[in-house]
């Protein structure tokens, strides 16, 4: 990563970008159309697969018409649409305000269109700036001759040149629009992150909106070695359809994310109410419609969760950063976090069915198979025992161990954690037959579990 001021190039003309289509169609009701003079075109950037569960969360915070496409989803709105997208998405990794989308082939042609972009909605004069550039099979292939003439458009609009920081497509994983879901560096902290990707000579120009990306809650300071990232453990709760109103729980909790994203839910707490995002430095950003925002995010929110939501782990360390989180995330009185094997987890005495919900190690983590068809086989037959009747959602890079469990369980999305493909399984405990599920496991479990960090 280099950061250097790039000198504007020299004239052509500067005049607003036509603006897009006004008119979201359908959605619900609640959500009014933008006027013509404050309208964005959005983008929630997610990542592969979870599209359908963002699109979904935005239909349910009164966004009109959102669209889900490869990478994310789709939908217009006023600043106050792009505000509360940010506040409320759970498993959305950033959201973006696409400033316009070209054909070049030249850098002539981008120069032109470039100047053409409204960069004075996104940046203030002298703010720092970050660019990312992908070209794809596009005859303006060089990304950081292409960022050059971007940063050139944005000084000739502004009329000043910025400090500029040129991050490499290795350095954030995946494009634009798409995929995004590598942590920004502690570098280019403030600037303001534009991203412009090069597709079959298309030119699409985006301004992020979320600053760090959206799993960052603030209060996953203390993981385990294989930490689950907030977005990735609410696309579990929400994929096998729980909502906070049935009991929950994790036996292998690792750090506790799953428990605490659950609490989040059950007690209809915003995600991103304590964190800071990059909309807040744009030039129309408006303090009180956000803090109007947050205030009736507050006041919805339940005193506490109304279903017990259990999380355990054999790992005493594990236990221990999983309740750090969870007071920090505000929950603690929510998550009854408890040191135990997993032979030793039982169910809330409630005696209402639930939602036992994990992240078991995976084969490619670990790389001790027995190991782990004993414990997928323990965990199985903990289900079978103490769990019947409830649903069954787990995180899952391995059908031969999943298999192991006996249970009855099927496929509800794919996607991928730290780069391995991994699919999201749903089912009801007890619903299957053990011996034919299982079969070719070893009969008898006397293995002490091991805690999986999440």
């Amino acid at each position: 990563m280099r950061t250097s001021p790039v000198p504007a190039r020299k004239s052509g003309r500067a005049s607003r970008q036509s603006p897009p289509d006004p008119s979201p169609r359908g959605g619900p009701s609640n959500a009014a159309a933008p006027s013509a003079d404050d309208r964005y075109q959005l983008f929630a950037v997610t990542a592969p697969g979870l599209e359908p569960l963002a699109e979904r969360e935005l239909r349910a915070i009164g966004i009109a018409n959102p669209r889900a496409e490869t990478g994310g989803v789709a939908f217009a709105g006023r600043a106050e649409h792009l505000y509360r997208a940010n506040l409320w998405l759970r498993t959305a990794s950033r959201v973006v305000a696409r400033m316009g989308e070209f054909h070049a082939t030249t850098f002539r042609d981008l120069e032109r269109e470039a100047r053409l972009l409204p960069w004075e909605r996104f940046v203030t004069k002298g703010a720092p700036v970050r660019f990312r550039v992908t070209c794809r099979k596009s005859k303006l292939y060089h990304s950081d001759a292409v960022a050059e003439r971007l940063v050139g458009a944005l000084a000739h609009r502004l009329g000043a040149t910025p400090a500029v920081e040129m991050v490499g497509a290795s350095e954030e994983q995946g494009d634009d629009d798409g995929g995004g879901e590598r942590d920004e560096g502690s570098g280019g902290a403030g600037a303001q992150l534009f991203t412009a990707r090069f597709l079959h000579d298309r030119c699409t120009v985006s301004a992020d909106s979320s600053g760090a990306l959206l799993h960052l809650r603030g209060y996953r300071q203390a993981v385990g070695k294989a930490p689950l990232r907030e977005t990735l453990a609410a696309a579990v709760l929400l994929a096998a359809e729980w909502d906070g109103t049935t009991p929950l729980v994790d036996p292998l909790c690792g750090s506790g994310t799953l428990a605490i994203e659950g609490a989040l839910i059950a007690r209809r707490m915003a995600p991103g109410a304590r964190r800071h995002f990059a909309f807040m430095h744009w030039p129309g950003y408006d303090q009180a419609v956000w803090r109007s925002m947050l205030e009736k995010a507050e006041a919805g929110a339940l005193a506490a969760a109304p279903v017990p939501i259990l999380a355990s782990d054999r790992d005493a360390g594990a236990t221990a950063a999983a309740a750090a989180n969870a007071e920090r995330a505000g929950v603690a009185a929510d998550v009854a976090v408890s040191t135990r094997a997993l032979s030793h987890a039982e169910p809330p005495t409630t005696g209402a069915a639930g939602l036992v919900a994990s992240n078991p190690p995976y084969g490619v983590r670990v790389g001790d198979q027995d190991r782990l068809r004993n414990l997928y086989a323990q965990l199985g037959k903990l289900l079978d025992a103490r769990f019947a009747g409830w649903r069954v959602a787990l995180l899952s890079a391995d059908r031969v161990l999943e298999g192991q469990t006996g249970v009855g369980l099927h496929e509800a999305l794919r996607t991928s954690n730290g780069g391995i493909p991994v699919r999201i399984m749903v089912g009801v405990a007890g619903s299957a037959d053990r011996e034919a599920g299982a079969r070719g496991r070893t009969a008898d479990v006397a293995v002490e579990d091991a805690g999986r960090p999440g």
